[in-house]
């Protein structure tokens, strides 16, 4: 590419020719082997670290996304401090569980995306058109999903033409799924989802819909080898996100903490929640 361009004294045509705002399209064409999708994998089975788990709760005010900690590889802990919930742009975050490289990469080249496409049109892209955005970048994943490395992430923000916290749910293909009230993802997804329906109700601040994530998270722990609970000796807390009208945060090292150590108070005399 360098050397085309010394040849002939001017850029390559991709970088010249008018096309769409999506980034990810423009990469296909300027350096396909880029792309997580157009990796080559080796023969046989690989071992990789995968990650678990992430959950959402819709809010009165927003949504919030909280994720363990922990990756594996088989049965054993390949990382007990991975973060597997990142900010996708200004007002939505992502959380990824499978495979824990390919996810990583596919978060990063999804918030490049975001930014690509909103300094090419001059606007931020519609909620829903961020959630389609990313439905295809996963299904452009789907020979690697079908190898056994699969990439499920969980995408969340708030609606700002709706004014309200949405979340989105997908599967190995890229279809999407509008998902209510909130929702869980990752091998310790069933006993989260089952902790929040047991306790969540409509119209909750965002203080108890943090409270919510983190009981979640515990109840999808505690069943659950692959998902981490709080580590209170290494200090290892969730990654809490929130996303309101202000837009989208992290929550403090110990502002988790204290919800932690409430939420493990009250297993200590009642450990099942």
């Amino acid at each position: 590419m360098a050397a085309d361009a010394g040849l002939h004294g001017r850029l390559p045509p991709h970088f010249t020719t008018p096309g769409s705002s999506s980034f990810s399209e423009f990469l296909g064409h300027a350096a396909p082997d880029l792309l997580p999708s157009h990796r080559e994998l080796p023969g046989g089975v690989i071992d990789v670290p995968h990650g678990t788990t992430i959950v959402a709760v819709v809010h009165a005010s927003g949504v919030i996304m909280a994720g363990d900690r922990r990756a594996t590889i088989g049965n054993l802990i390949a990382q007990r401090d991975i973060e597997k919930v990142f900010l996708a742009d200004d007002y939505s975050v992502v959380g990824i569980a499978g495979t824990a490289g390919l996810a990583v990469e596919m978060v990063r080249l999804f918030q490049v995306e975001l930014e690509h496409y909103e300094k090419m049109e001059g606007h931020v892209l519609s909620l829903d058109g961020k959630a389609n955005r990313l439905s295809a970048m996963i299904r452009g994943n789907l020979s690697m999903a079908m190898q056994g490395l699969a990439v499920v992430p969980l995408f969340a923000g708030f609606d700002l033409d709706g004014g309200l916290g949405r979340i989105f749910g997908y599967d190995i293909t890229g279809g999407r799924y509008e998902e209510h009230s909130f929702h869980s993802v990752g091998s310790g997804s069933t006993f989260a989802r089952s902790a929040l329906k047991k306790r969540y109700r409509n119209g909750v601040s965002e203080a108890e819909a943090v409270k919510l994530t983190v009981d979640a998270l515990y109840d999808a722990a505690d069943d659950d080898s692959a998902t981490g609970g709080p580590d209170l000796t290494r200090g290892i807390w969730p990654v809490v996100m929130s996303v309101t009208d202000a837009g989208a945060r992290r929550l403090p090292e110990d502002e988790v903490g204290a919800v932690v150590a409430t939420v493990v108070g009250e297993r200590m005399t009642n450990p099942g929640g």
